[in-house]
């Protein structure tokens, strides 16, 4: 298994905690203790995911994601801070994922793979994206169930796109209406709640309990691959 993944957390326990998940699930796993730190060692080679406090002593964490992002780390963060604001502006600065302690560490392994797959394949064409029964080709722009073209709308399409486009990874409200409405309209949430409705009608086995179409509350959606 590949991946190199540096942990960032001033508390040693925590580090070890997750290192040794890491290293047990078979990825090569380094740590350190502050932001000056991680802006060290987050660039050498082989470095892929970076798991990040934001409670650090010399920095904010939420100004570390967009560093990181820039030089092509996946970025996950792992923090006590639960509040949808706080989990709303790392999404929106670009972290992958978002994770509250205390956490399950196979949750936290699944959201690693997740991220991984997601680095490994950016860069590269994508083909199209197959979930169970649904397939999106978004060079084809077409989306079919079972085989069956299925008909969107274009805000349904839009929408669809854009999640596909980062499968797994949460999208806030705001990213989502100001990628398909424009900036005018990143506070029209019930613009998104409509449309969503519309896919997981025609996508989901049971809209009322969507597998495919998941709603992060207060944040934004996911789309499940």
């Amino acid at each position: 298994m590949t991946g190199q993944i540096l942990i960032v957390d001033d508390e040693p326990a925590i580090r070890r905690l997750v290192r040794g998940a890491m290293e047990r699930a078979g990825y090569s796993a380094s740590e350190v203790g502050t932001a000056a730190a991680a802006l060290a060692e987050a660039p050498r080679e082989g470095c892929e995911l970076v798991l990040l406090d934001l409670g650090l002593p010399d920095r904010d964490g939420l100004e570390l994601v967009p560093l990181l992002r820039a030089i092509d780390r996946s970025v996950i963060v792992l923090t006590a801070r639960g509040a949808t604001e706080e989990k709303v502006a790392a999404l929106d600065l670009g972290a992958d994922d978002y994770v509250v302690k205390p956490f399950d560490t196979e949750e936290l392994l699944a959201r690693v793979r997740a991220a991984l797959r997601r680095h490994h394949a950016s860069g590269n064409n994508r083909g199209p994206l197959v979930m169970d029964k649904i397939t999106v080709d978004l060079v084809a722009r077409r989306v079919t169930r079972d085989g069956q073209e299925v008909r969107l709308t274009r805000k349904e399409y839009a929408v669809l796109a854009e999640l596909a486009r980062h499968p797994d990874r949460v999208l806030t409200h705001a990213a989502l209406l100001r990628a398909v409405w424009g900036e005018a309209h990143v506070q029209d949430v019930e613009y998104l709640r409509v449309t969503m409705r519309g896919l997981r009608v025609k996508l989901e086995d049971d809209p009322a309990a969507p597998r495919i179409f998941l709603n992060e509350p207060g944040v934004g959606y996911r789309l499940m691959s």
